[in-house]
């Protein structure tokens, strides 16, 4: 771990290794239970883009399929623009580790999409909750004992763990603020991290510590550069649920607002469930 480096900016560490490709390495800040904070991981992928000599505009969407466990240590990034226009571009990503043979296998896959925003009507059909200030709430008790979790200030608002593992349903909803720790600015890749910091839905949805893992991940970027900066390093308000649980999966829907009730980003998840 570099120490002059925020946490996240250490995690996200790459080197250009030639066309289209990159090399990084996992880090313990942000350390799960079987591999990194699937947020992280996404936050990588996208910091690929971002670093790519030939990017064009900025991060609209980022699509994430966790196909296996990243492991610790080194990994390569592979970073390809197939199709750039006027206004957008279309990437596909792989995250590739070598096996125990050494054999190189694909952990992650992704696609992104990149665009150059202008001007235009905006509006909202979705605004941001009330909700009390984040310095009037109290930390989050963490739901499971890994270390990404520390990387985080969450503050509840609503939906918070089961006290009690009794299978008792219940609504789904989760609403927290929550930022970096220590402080960070926002930009695209912390977004894109925040975008995965809420514990599986069914665990709030049925009260059992069922194992439950991210399988696909969708960010769509609605701020740009500017009201990234705009926002700082200030509380985001989060809001999840899930919206149906069936064999074996379910889904979650998220948004992020920053303090002055912007919308910033929204995301969807398929994830696993094992009974």
């Amino acid at each position: 771990m570099n120490p002059s480096l925020h946490p996240l900016d250490d995690a996200l560490a790459l080197t250009a290794a030639g066309t289209d490709v990159f090399t990084g390495r996992t880090t313990e800040p942000y350390w799960n239970m079987v591999g990194p904070f699937g947020g992280v991981t996404a936050a990588t992928l996208l910091q690929a883009v971002i670093q790519h000599p030939a990017r064009l505009g900025e991060p609209l969407s980022l699509t994430v399929n966790y196909a296996g466990a990243v492991g610790e240590g080194p990994f390569e990034l592979r970073a390809t623009p197939v199709r750039t226009s006027r206004s957008t571009q279309h990437w596909w990503l792989q995250l590739v580790q070598p096996d125990k043979d050494g054999k190189a296998r694909v952990m992650t896959t992704a696609t992104a999409i990149t665009a150059v925003r202008r001007q235009t009507w905006s509006a909202t059909d979705l605004p941001m909750p009330e909700a009390p200030a984040p310095e009037t709430c109290a930390q989050v008790e963490q739901a499971i004992p890994v270390q990404w979790v520390n990387r985080y200030a969450m503050r509840p608002v609503a939906g918070m763990p089961p006290r009690q593992w009794d299978g008792a349903e219940r609504d789904s909803l989760t609403r927290l603020w929550v930022r970096d720790t220590p402080g960070r600015a926002l930009d695209f890749v912390a977004l894109a991290a925040l975008s995965d910091v809420f514990y599986p839905r069914i665990w709030r949805r049925r009260a059992l510590h069922v194992p439950a893992g991210t399988v696909s991940m969708t960010v769509y970027f609605h701020a740009g550069s500017a009201l990234l900066a705009e926002t700082g390093s200030g509380w985001l308000l989060a809001q999840a649920r899930g919206q149906e649980y069936r064999n074996g999966f379910f889904d979650q829907t998220a948004q992020l607002w920053n303090q002055a009730g912007q919308m910033l980003a929204t995301t969807q998840q398929i994830v696993y469930y094992k009974e």
